[in-house]
């Protein structure tokens, strides 16, 4: 059976027929909201006891955003396909207009209209954007306390056309992700790989812009149960303190080193002199050739192999 990822771009796939199926479907919302609750969880949202304002990227048709309502925090969900997000728009219009004027969209609260004390009629706290997370996530800098994502971020892995490269879509989306979030805030993002590089891939981007954490993977050894979530940490004083240990260590490497012509050594005095290089104006060195046929090479261009004869100087004219 082929994975959704590999029939074409997200909005495609979730059309209007497969958004309403996905929504009415009480195995998907069963699993949907098991997998939210543990991301909830995992994020340590609930130990805070108090409201947080969370990003939910591919939100869907809202399921997750639901349970996030349920748990007492305000959110705010972004997905590419308009006809998911206009399912999840249905359900939030409904929790306003019943109890004002008794009227639900499309029956929606045909079940519910009898418990006015139920928790499902209280008004939405979230808030919908149509948006490609793969293009970086446009909200202010450190505005949200936390973000989960549900099944969605997978969907990075795979090109749809020549300009999508995964590891740039990727690295774009952690990046704005790093930047949206508060200091000290968590991200929960549960994904399905197609295999091990996927998941390696997506790990190395986030810790690539500075996130701590790691993969927790849950139920292992079932091939049907397993989840794989990526719980990732913005702890900024720590990474600061990174970046000066690392600028530390390259300056007292520069102190250690000394540069002199066309060569560098390390310490001073002591050990042999050594010749100083000086390069003359307009002539090549060997490593400058190969790097050069090397990279012509890569683009699929005809080279000649190199040789102990490559880059050697030619005989002087008469």
């Amino acid at each position: 059976m082929s994975r959704p990822e590999s029939t074409g771009h997200a909005s495609n796939f979730y059309n209007e027929k497969e958004a309403r199926k996905y929504n009415s479907s009480s195995r998907m919302i069963s699993v949907q909201r098991e997998i939210t609750d543990r991301a909830i969880e995992l994020s340590r949202m609930d130990e805070t006891n108090s409201m947080m304002y969370v990003l939910d990227v591919g939100c869907g048709s809202g399921l997750s955003g639901q349970v996030l309502e349920e748990h007492g925090h305000a959110w705010v969900g972004c997905d590419v396909s308009r006809d998911m997000l206009d399912v999840a728009k249905e359900r939030m219009d409904a929790t306003i207009n019943v109890g004002g004027d008794g009227k639900g969209q499309g029956g929606m609260r045909d079940d519910d209209e009898d418990d006015s004390d139920d928790d499902d009629e209280r008004p939405s706290t979230g808030d919908l954007m149509h948006h490609d997370m793969g293009t970086g996530l446009p909200f202010r800098d450190g505005i949200f306390d936390a973000c989960i994502s549900i099944s969605a971020l997978q969907w990075l892995c795979y090109s749809n056309s020549k300009d999508q490269v995964p590891k740039r879509r990727l690295t774009r989306f952690f990046s704005s992700l790093y930047r949206v979030l508060k200091k000290n805030g968590r991200a929960v993002l549960q994904f399905y790989p197609e295999t091990a590089e996927h998941a390696v891939l997506i790990s190395e981007c986030a810790t690539a812009v500075g996130f701590g954490g790691g993969v927790v993977v849950d139920y292992p050894n079932s091939a049907k149960a397993k989840k794989h979530y990526l719980v990732l940490s913005c702890d900024r004083t720590n990474h600061s303190k990174g970046q000066q240990r690392e600028s530390a260590a390259l300056q007292a490497r520069k102190r250690d080193t000394v540069q002199v012509g066309g060569i560098q050594r390390d310490g001073e005095g002591g050990g042999k002199k050594q010749r100083v290089i000086r390069k003359k104006k307009g002539v090549k060195t060997k490593e400058w050739i190969l790097h050069k046929k090397e990279t012509q090479r890569k683009k699929g261009h005809s080279v000649r192999p190199d040789t102990k004869y490559t880059a050697r100087r030619r005989p002087k004219k008469f």
